[in-house]
């Protein structure tokens, strides 16, 4: 499971990096702003992969907004470069849209208490005969 988050962070990253170099402007900021709290979700995940999905992205979304309010303050020029330098209130809305869109995703790929894809459960119970059905199918 954990090689799984590392190759989605691996993913992730390359995706925010393909963004910057291609898409600029608003859209281009837009789409960072939300990979950056996938990434950070991710992050989290990894750290804690039984954790409840919306705990991982209040956990994504709350750490994506302490960075954002971190540049109101006078933060070292060496952070500057991780952190980013000036506050953008809009970014805000970008990273709940992203820790949001990453709660779904999480959901609906995920089994309760294994952290593994639903797909695979709703298969297996589709494979199971009702009770009370004849096996042999006649």
């Amino acid at each position: 499971m954990r090689f799984r988050i590392l190759l989605l962070v691996a993913g992730t990253v390359t995706a925010g990096l393909g963004v910057f170099a291609v898409v600029g402007g608003p859209v281009g900021d837009v789409l960072r702003d939300a990979l950056y709290t996938a990434v950070v979700y991710l992050l989290v995940l990894l750290a804690a992969p039984r954790a409840r999905p919306v705990a991982v992205a209040g956990i994504a979304l709350g750490v994506s907004w302490a960075v954002e309010f971190l540049q109101l303050t006078r933060i070292p020029p060496a952070l500057r470069i991780v952190l980013g330098s000036t506050f953008n209130p809009p970014d805000l809305l970008w990273y709940a849209a992203g820790a949001a869109a990453c709660l779904l995703i999480h959901r609906r790929f995920r089994r309760p208490g294994t952290g593994r894809g639903e797909a695979a459960s709703i298969a297996r119970r589709r494979l199971r005969p009702k009770p009370g059905a004849d096996p042999s199918g006649g």
